[in-house]
């Protein structure tokens, strides 16, 4: 946290500005029955403060209120002011009191000051400098008060962050394992594929040559297909990129197996140019989108 010292150098309060001040409260004293009348006249011309207002002990508050106004010309501003003026923040931010209204009502008290400093000096550099000490008085007022809406922003976000990072975590382990079981499952099919082509080759020695070929080179195609994702599946698991073209390709093989299945069943003519034109549709599907990722790779 920042000290009350470097506050005081950041916005240029030297000590002769709380000299300023400090001889300003007479002056601030004598008027504070009108300065709390017209305050509060204020809060209660705004509903949203006007509703916080009905829900506090008022004498009590009126009392803060009149203590912190006073404060402002006691000319001695250390850490432990700074302290005090931090929890004032806090008690805003407890109360519900959103950080515009804050601004709104320290910019009521800017005017009343000011308009008192201009009614009662009537030499013009006295009333100059009077008035920048008690604008940077009341910009640190600010400053300080504002940074406990900040802060309790901060803890908002590094909550929600907090939250927002074990999700994402959570997510990405759960979806990296889904990846795993596919890539297992996957090869359980590819083994059990290779066993269905051990069979179908036993077929072909058996006599059933037609049938045997046909099958196997199905068998084939389908394990094809198992190598092709498992290799893309192994490469996502790897943080490789998705490959919209391996999926494409599998879909194609499937159609060629059902090609060969349909003429080792003798479909008629019309099943088979169905399954012909779709195969052709994919085949150009294929090529165009090889043709946009190759485009895309060059660029």
């Amino acid at each position: 946290m920042i000290s009350m010292q470097e506050l005081k150098d950041h916005y240029r309060f030297s000590d002769d500005d709380a000299e300023l001040l400090k001889a300003f409260q007479p002056l601030a004293i004598q008027h504070l029955d009108r300065f709390n009348r017209e305050f509060y006249d204020y809060l209660y011309g705004l509903p949203e403060t006007a509703a916080i207002l009905s829900r506090s002990n008022q004498p009590r508050l009126r009392e803060m209120h009149n203590r912190w106004f006073l404060s402002l010309f006691d000319g001695a501003y250390d850490n432990h002011y700074l302290s005090h003026l931090a929890r004032i923040g806090n008690a805003h931010v407890k109360a519900g009191l959103n950080v515009h209204f804050v601004n709104a009502a320290m910019n009521q008290i800017r005017r009343f000051l000011l308009d008192l400093i201009d009614s009662n000096y009537s030499d013009r550099e006295q009333r100059r400098i009077l008035r920048e000490a008690t604008e940077k008085m009341l910009d640190m007022h600010l400053d300080v008060m504002s940074s406990s809406y900040r802060e309790e922003e901060m803890k908002k976000v590094f909550l929600s962050r907090k939250v927002e990072s074990f999700l994402i975590k959570a997510t990405e382990r759960f979806t990296y394992g889904l990846n795993l079981a596919l890539v297992l499952a996957l090869a359980g099919v590819s083994i059990s594929v290779v066993f269905l082509f051990g069979w179908d080759i036993i077929h072909i020695f058996e006599g059933d040559m037609e049938k045997g070929i046909l099958s196997a080179l199905g068998e084939l195609l389908i394990l094809w297909m198992m190598i092709e994702l498992m290799d893309n599946e192994i490469k996502n698991l790897k943080g490789g990129k998705f490959n919209i073209l391996v999926f494409i390709g599998v879909i194609i093989v499937a159609m060629i197996r059902e090609i060969l299945i349909s003429t080792l069943r003798k479909d008629d003519l019309t099943t088979q140019a169905f399954l012909a034109g779709t195969l052709l549709i994919l085949g150009i599907v294929y090529y165009l989108v090889s043709r946009a990722q190759q485009e895309q790779s060059q660029n």
